[in-house]
């Protein structure tokens, strides 16, 4: 079943790749101006495909496991590309643009991808996640975020549309620092695919931070070491680097790698395109309809923002006060989850109250993500917490 799992995974994947190209037939199609066209159909019904190929990998994970596949970041993490592209689909059937389903199906592809980086064995639950708030709180939580996240992607469409790429701005550096991002990420996946195929692995006794000798697996060459760590490996690359056993090493290691690999990539990029990644995108967004894709920006945060509300802030202090006798404990995931929150709230203030529509608009949606991509991913790979078992 596990075996099953992973190819229905990997065949949704591989159909969300196609579909990619798909739309992008779709919006060069010049006898349709709006993108609606034949192209279109086929580019939503490969994703509608691809969407049950990965609902089939989450429901034989679930067989195989015996309990909702999100207790561990492989599993939350493909499990909110699923969310993303349901959240697409669903705002494609409202608006019919199917140029969001050429930069959406992408960053799903890399969150998809990401997650398949971390550990996929399947293991019990922890004492903390035998709840049935497990399937609640997080797949709604995870709803969602994904919700939001259409926002981020028509606020991307805005910006690359409006931002004169012709001169160098602040508006042009934070718009490729954005795509920076992105391939960074990109390069992760490839270091991480690399290594793994190696079976790279060295292996550090350490001193954790409650002061037990334990030991930690590295998958990538160790550009810093864990606190008071020896190599019990060896011939195995190292440096002399220590970090405080208040940060685990090997997730600040596999970041370094990350933005190592990420950045590499990206020189590689500006010299093939020899233009900015954005200025390159420009010419996709020729006929986009702005007034069309800020709408969608703001319904997407008017969607999820009560489903993000009831999942991750009320849902959450329901089984906070079930499991450890208190519905808040200031927590690094529950910090951040409230500041998502605050975030989100401050945006549709300003944009009901003082009218930040268009571009503003854009930049806030950009903003929430990374908040949304923070939580999920840094604070669960650096910062120390009762959630860091995801």
């Amino acid at each position: 079943m596990a075996e099953l799992s992973s190819n229905l995974l990997y065949a949704a994947f591989i159909i969300y790749l196609i579909a990619t190209f798909v739309f992008g037939g779709a919006i060069r199609d010049k006898k349709n101006t709006n993108g609606y066209n034949r192209w279109s159909h086929i580019g939503i019904a490969l994703t509608i495909l691809g969407l049950a190929s990965q609902l089939g990998y989450f429901i034989t994970r679930w067989i195989a496991a015996g309990h909702a596949p999100v207790s561990n970041l492989f599993e939350f993490i493909t499990f909110f590309g699923m969310m993303l592209v349901l959240a697409f689909i669903i705002i494609y059937f409202i608006y019919k643009t199917s140029i969001l389903g050429l930069f959406t199906l992408p960053i799903a592809l890399i969150i998809i991808a990401y997650g398949s980086m971390f550990t996929r064995d399947i293991s019990p639950l922890i004492p903390a996640l035998q709840s049935d708030w497990l399937h609640i709180h997080v797949t709604t939580a995870a709803l969602g975020q994904a919700i939001l996240s259409i926002s981020f992607i028509a606020g991307i469409l805005y910006l690359i549309k409006v931002v004169d790429q012709t001169v160098k701005s602040k508006k042009t550096f934070w718009l490729e620092f954005i795509m920076y991002v992105l391939v960074v990420v990109v390069g992760f996946v490839a270091v991480s695919s690399i290594f793994g195929a190696m079976k790279y692995e060295s292996v550090f006794s350490w001193i954790d931070k409650e002061g037990v000798e334990a030991e930690m697996v590295y998958h990538l060459p160790a550009l810093v070491t864990p606190n008071e760590g020896e190599l019990l490996t060896k011939d195995k690359f190292t440096t002399a680097i220590e970090l405080p056993a208040i940060l685990s090493a090997r997730k600040v290691n596999t970041v370094l790698w990350s933005i190592i690999a990420g950045t590499i990539l990206y020189g590689m990029l500006r010299v093939i395109l020899r233009k900015r990644i954005g200025a390159a995108l420009q010419p996709l967004t020729k006929r986009l309809n702005l007034d069309l894709i800020d709408e969608i920006g703001y319904r997407s945060v008017t969607i999820g923002f009560p489903i993000f509300t009831l999942g991750a802030l009320i849902f959450a202090m329901i089984w906070a006060q079930i499991a450890w006798t208190r519905f808040w404990g200031w927590d690094p995931k529950e910090v951040w989850a409230l500041i998502t929150w605050l975030f989100y709230a401050a945006f549709l203030h300003l944009r009901l109250s003082k009218g930040w529509h268009g571009e503003k608009s854009a930049w806030l949606a950009v903003v929430g993500f990374f908040i949304i991509m923070f939580n999920t991913i840094f604070v669960n790979l650096v910062i120390a917490g009762l959630h860091s078992y995801a």
